[in-house]
């Protein structure tokens, strides 16, 4: 048992930790709007030649594609959508852009062309009822873009050559029937693919197109090898993350005429590298990025640890990432964010080191008003470090504070630091928010994630239990003023925890959360198959884990809940039954358990909006404001 002295020192520390971020003042209430609102301009890119810039730019409340010049003058339009927003765009060549657009059913792919003075414009693809896959879209070569279409079989992805300039679509690689991924070189030929027979994934590498593809090495698919750029010197050597024979990804060069790794070249005691920078033009390793409580970089190339630090220098107390830049590497797209700002975009010219100012990314929200994202850990009932993050609202002092706890989705995913909207709108409205990587997130190593498999209903939920605990016994949450709340995975953890912590929460809100886990894995949509034992393996077997299955499904379980509960949920949404949720809604009813429930439609364009969130996030304040607040 910890001793008083222990207990005051670990007390003394959160207060000095949050002491930095508090002011005597609170924020004015924000509206809600301003927090949720599209970019003003976003997701820049430079033109191969880096004489144009482009990017997404609001146009009748869509993100749509606009073009400058380099100095700022000339801006065109090129796209001109009202129904959806434009999802993904990029150069072809230095003069035309290809973009697709959202339609909110994730199918019946939209990919247009169009050339920089927004002529010449062109549909790509007429397909219908098929998903497409971008592969080369960062290398593209003699106009050719490289995709990935599951038109002949719903259940895998064959390779095609779209021609941009003559719109030709001729197929370049015919699926066998186990290929999950493909990956082209920086000259737009396919070298490397990874199989998967559900469970187990293989490797496979080429040299040329002309050479069939040959295994390079097998593992469970809980072993990850993901490759990262080619080697220049070597025919047969690739960079790749890789966690083979350890447990933290580690960036490794793979010798792949025999599947050996030749070397490691970085690794990190604590967490996994997540990325590494590769020069395509150079066919060199820049950086291995690794994030602990925030990300961070071991330098491999010492011109871009100047780059870095010389931005640094120019933008102090922000995350700096460069995010795009044109074919010879002589100007780079900067964006710059942090905890308490959305961030803004910059150009930067590597041969003059000059900085020049594109856009904020949202001039709405001033970082003094906005609250402090502080990283905290504390162990879990069996000895797990959970680590994690604590907002707490301007002004306020961790004491007695009401909290919403947010569960991520996946759970395979994991919460970072940085900006995040929802959690500042909540904290602008006075409610400390509490996210964790529970176990089963991803960044840890494996042991941590695979700890979370088959573990949805239990030792994650304990991890969650144990944080509320930690915050109400460190004295900054109050225990009567507690609420759940989260998506997909998220929603489904929240719910759960109403059943089975009913005393710990005060309510909760779902947001498209999986209410049945049987439903949730019978509604895998027919790509995932070839990794369907993969997930039996992650969640579980329906058909062969029934009572675990019941055990932890919410919908199974309304007579527990006796909180208030907030249920948002799209009616045509795949993984999530709606009669199933609107039988949990009447049943909740039928207790006298107050529930407010919110059925969204999503079968036409004007509900692919901005509008279709704030009306949630509306409903989210006044149901918070009507249970949380004295």
């Amino acid at each position: 048992m910890e001793s008083k002295l222990k207990i005051c020192f670990r007390i003394m520390m959160m207060l000095l930790l949050f002491i930095s971020c508090r002011q005597d003042r609170h924020a004015p209430v924000i509206p809600i709007e301003d927090f949720f609102r599209n970019p003003k301009k976003t997701a820049f890119q430079i033109s191969p030649d880096g004489n144009y810039i482009s990017f997404l730019q609001p146009y009748k409340n869509r993100m749509n594609v606009f073009v400058q010049t380099i100095d700022g003058r000339n801006m065109t339009r090129l796209s001109g959508e009202t129904g959806f927003n434009i999802s993904v765009y990029f150069w072809v060549n230095d003069k035309e852009i290809v973009y697709m657009k959202d339609n909110g059913k994730g199918s019946d792919p939209n990919l247009f062309a169009v050339d920089r003075e927004g002529k010449n414009f062109r549909r790509l693809l007429s397909e219908k009822s098929v998903r497409l896959k971008l592969i080369n879209q960062n290398n593209i070569t003699n106009n050719e873009l490289l995709i990935a279409l599951n038109k002949r079989d719903s259940t895998i992805f064959d390779v095609y050559r779209l021609n941009v300039s003559t719109g030709k679509l001729e197929i370049a690689e015919k699926n066998p029937g186990n290929i999950i991924h493909w990956i082209a070189d920086e000259h737009g030929k396919l070298r490397l693919a990874l199989a998967s027979d559900g469970v187990n994934e293989t490797l496979l590498f080429r040299l040329n197109e002309n050479e069939a593809f040959r295994p390079v090495v097998t593992n469970n698919f809980k072993t990850r090898i993901s490759p990262v750029g080619f080697c220049s010197n070597k025919s047969n050597c690739i960079y790749a993350l890789s966690n083979q024979n350890r447990d933290k990804i580690a960036l490794v060069e793979i010798d792949c005429s025999t599947g050996k790794e030749i070397r490691t070249i970085f690794s990190h005691d604590s967490v996994d590298v997540f990325e590494a920078g590769y020069s395509s033009m150079q066919h060199k390793l820049l950086y291995a990025g690794y994030e602990t409580w925030k990300k961070e970089r071991h330098f491999l190339d010492d011109s871009t640890k100047s780059i870095y630090k010389h931005l640094e220098s120019l933008l102090p107390n922000t995350e700096v990432r460069i995010t795009g830049q044109d074919s010879s590497e002589r100007s780079f797209i900067v964006r710059t964010f942090n905890d308490r700002s959305a961030g803004t975009f910059y150009l930067y010219n590597r041969q003059t080191k000059k900085l020049t100012k594109l856009s904020d990314i949202n001039p709405s929200l001033h970082a003094d008003e906005m609250c402090c994202m502080k990283p905290v850990s504390f162990k879990s009932r069996d000895g797990f470090v959970i680590n994690g993050y604590l907002t707490l609202p301007l002004g306020y002092k961790a004491r007695n504070l009401p909290v919403v706890v947010i569960p991520h989705g996946g759970p395979s995913s994991r919460n970072s630091w940085g900006f995040n909207s929802e959690v500042q709108f909540l904290a602008n409205r006075g409610y400390a928010v509490f996210q964790l990587n529970f176990r089963g997130s991803k960044g840890y190593g494996k042991k941590f994630w695979i700890a979370g498999f088959k573990k949805w209903g239990s030792d994650i939920q304990s991890d969650i239990t144990a944080g509320v605990q930690w915050l109400i016994d460190e004295g900054i949450a109050d225990k009567s003023r507690i609420a759940i709340y989260g998506t997909g995975f998220g929603g489904f953890s929240a719910l759960h925890g109403l059943c089975f912590q009913p005393s710990l929460y005060r309510c909760g809100a779902s947001q498209s959360g999986f209410v049945n886990l049987f439903t949730y894995i019978k509604a895998v949509p027919p790509y995932f198959i070839p990794t369907l034992q993969m997930y039996y393996e992650m969640v579980g077997n329906p058909e062969e884990e029934i009572d675990y299955f019941r055990s932890v499904s919410p919908v199974f379980h309304t007579d527990k809940i006796r909180a208030p509960v907030l249920i948002a949920q799209d009616i045509k949404d795949p993984r999530v039954n709606v009669n199933e949720t609107n039988q949990f809604v009447r049943e909740l009813k039928s207790r006298k358990v107050s529930i407010s429930y919110l059925a969204r439609e999503n079968n036409d364009d004007s509900d692919y909006s901005p509008d279709k969130q704030m009306k949630f996030y509306r409903q989210l304040e006044l149901f918070l404001n009507n249970n949380l607040k004295k």
